[in-house]
């Protein structure tokens, strides 16, 4: 049996299915839930002995890896929707009937099964989807500080997606939340402020194909009679202010494509966020991106980039990668802390809104996006302490310490709190000996300034 203190805190569960960049990995997906748990670990300090990485065995419909005599999952095809849902739900609800306060993660599950899980468990379980609502917060953060210096109002502004999966339409519901929330806009116009280009065109009502369930909510009423077959058809149909793909389309955004967003946004700052990853599928480079757009692009990829130097300057920009890393760890850190019943968009909305406002004075003069990479624990310690007060603002938070810690209104030492729960390795043996068996993240030290010390240094 688990001893109290012992039993997993948070899992991070596949079936391998849509590996993003690399398709059905089936059980060779396994080094996903491992790795995110690592990131969790270093970026949040999430404790590693209680971490629990799963992958469930549905088989892969890759014929290479049925065929590899070195493959060690199930050698059959995926089941249908209903045997599915059913052998799925049933794992999850074993794992929250033993464990009723670990945080669930889904990660890396076919667009279909990805919503239909979120659907089903969020409101009864602590659960989680990183590719819907984790790439929409961090996404969100960046777009929220691209609309303060673009230079328009935030109510003209006209969004197109390319790519219409479980994570593009997962940013694009976060960003209608902002405008909404932030600035009162009406959910039916903040909706209408959006457009999206699929595989076979812009998403209309009426162009005359089914709709997956989760394109209908942003499929166009209004074109009348227009239909769009093209990226380029839909940016002179709809002029937008920020174009964002999510497509896996590599160069999706070709020259002539920025060339063009930089001539309808003369008069602004154009917002162009390539997040599709691998470098291989990403839509568009920094360096095509500020060449196009003489230099005057904000720019997030979901890929690293290289910095760009403006020829015949010194100045050298930095670009804004939309990387998971700044949420996740911090969602999952404050969830694990507090408790919270289930967790809401509002809760992930606060993390964007606390992402958006850790840029320090340094970043914000270099008309960066986001923070430094190097500050994440840092970082993470504010957003999980954000993620903490709106779950407690919503009566939803059930660990009465951090209740009693929020209601006190000391946002500061509700920041040093959260940073003295965060694992840190043992500095020394005698450290090590005297700390296990552990009961909790880490060694405490003797003061939270003497935590925050140590883990700057990371």
């Amino acid at each position: 049996s688990i001893k109290e203190g012992d039993e997993p805190e948070i899992t991070v569960i596949t079936d391998g299915s849509r590996i993003l960049g690399l398709g059905d990995l089936g059980m060779n997906g396994m080094g996903i839930p491992v790795g995110k748990l690592q990131l969790y670990v270093a970026a949040a300090g999430l404790n590693p002995d209680r971490c629990l990485p799963i992958v469930l065995d549905f088989g892969t419909d890759t014929d290479k890896y049925l065929e590899d005599p070195l493959y060690l999952g199930i050698r059959q095809h995926r089941p249908e929707d209903a045997a599915f849902y059913a052998a799925a739900n049933k794992v999850v609800g074993a794992l929250h009937a033993a464990f009723p306060n670990m945080f669930i993660q889904f990660e890396d599950f076919s667009t279909e099964h990805a919503f239909g899980l979120l659907e089903h468990w969020r409101r009864r379980a602590l659960c989680f989807n990183d590719d819907i609502q984790g790439t929409g917060c961090v996404i969100l953060g960046g777009f929220i500080s691209a609309v303060e210096q673009a230079g328009i109002p935030p109510r003209d502004q006209r969004i197109l997606f390319v790519g219409a999966g479980s994570a593009g339409v997962g940013v694009a519901k976060q960003l209608v939340d902002y405008f909404v929330v932030a600035h009162g806009i009406p959910e039916a116009e903040a909706k209408a402020m959006f457009w999206f280009v699929d595989s076979r065109g812009m998403i209309t009502a009426n162009r005359g194909d089914r709709l997956a369930q989760h394109k209908v909510y942003f499929a166009r009423e209004d074109n009348g009679s227009t239909q769009c077959a093209t990226i380029e058809e839909a940016l002179e149909y709809v002029k937008p202010t920020a174009l964002i793909g999510l497509s896996t389309i590599y160069k999706a955004f070709s020259e002539d494509i920025l060339v063009r967003m930089s001539e309808i946004n003369k008069d602004s700052r154009p917002i162009v966020f390539p997040l599709s990853n691998p470098e291989t599928k990403a839509e568009c480079s920094f360096e095509d991106a500020m060449r196009c757009t003489n230099n005057r692009v904000l720019f997030a990829s979901g890929t690293a980039f290289p910095a760009y130097t403006i020829p015949g300057t010194q100045d050298t920009r930095v670009p804004g990668q939309g990387n998971n890393m700044y949420v996740f760890p911090a969602i999952g850190l404050g969830a694990v802390l507090c408790k919270p019943s289930w967790i809401t968009d509002s809760m992930i909305y606060a993390v964007s809104k606390a992402l958006a406002a850790s840029l320090n004075a340094q970043e914000k003069a270099a008309g960066e996006l986001y923070p430094r990479i190097e500050r994440i624990r840092e970082v993470s310690a504010e957003l999980a302490a954000a993620f903490i007060q709106q779950a407690v603002s919503e009566g939803l938070a059930k660990d009465h310490m951090w209740v009693d810690m929020v209601n006190a209104g000391d946002g500061e030492k509700l920041i040093c709190e959260v940073r003295r729960f965060m694992w840190l390795p043992a500095e020394t043996f005698e450290q090590l000996r005297q700390c296990c068996p552990h009961t909790h993240h880490h060694p405490v030290l003797p003061h939270a300034e003497a935590q925050h010390e140590v883990s700057s240094k990371l």
